[in-house]
């Protein structure tokens, strides 16, 4: 099918759906691009990690915006819950493919916020002094 010279379904097509309203990408978008979303993705793209060492690694979460975050990774198929039947059960959380792929993606946000944070706070600080 065809809109306008591009065909529905193709990447350019897609690509602006997402900025329309009612784009059903625009909930994933949301839950991939928090803050709590992409420290996550991005800490679980070095590899599996234990509840408690993800919890940890991210800095300031609280165990409910983890587990609900990891809940919604998992239902959209971007993180994996392996329990084994111990006691207590340890449970690892792991990046599923597609999960790997936008981990991966993430992880150059976070690295340009890494090398240009201090540089956009300090030219924000200037404004503000103003």
């Amino acid at each position: 099918m065809k809109l306008g010279s591009q065909a529905i379904g193709s990447p350019d097509t897609m690509r602006h759906a997402i900025f329309d309203n009612d784009c059903p990408g625009r909930t994933v978008l949301d839950k991939l691009t928090s803050r709590w979303g992409v420290l996550i993705l991005s800490a679980l793209h070095d590899g599996p990690m234990r509840y408690h060492v993800l919890r940890d690694h991210v800095g300031g979460i609280s165990e409910k915006m983890l587990s609900q975050n990891l809940r919604t990774f998992t239902d959209y198929g971007l993180t994996e819950r392996t329990v084994e039947p111990t006691t207590p059960p340890k449970v690892t959380y792991s990046l599923t493919p597609m999960g790997m792929e936008v981990a991966e993606r993430l992880h150059g946000l976070l690295d340009w916020v890494s090398l240009n944070g201090a540089a956009i706070v300090k030219f924000q600080s200037g404004r503000s002094a103003r």
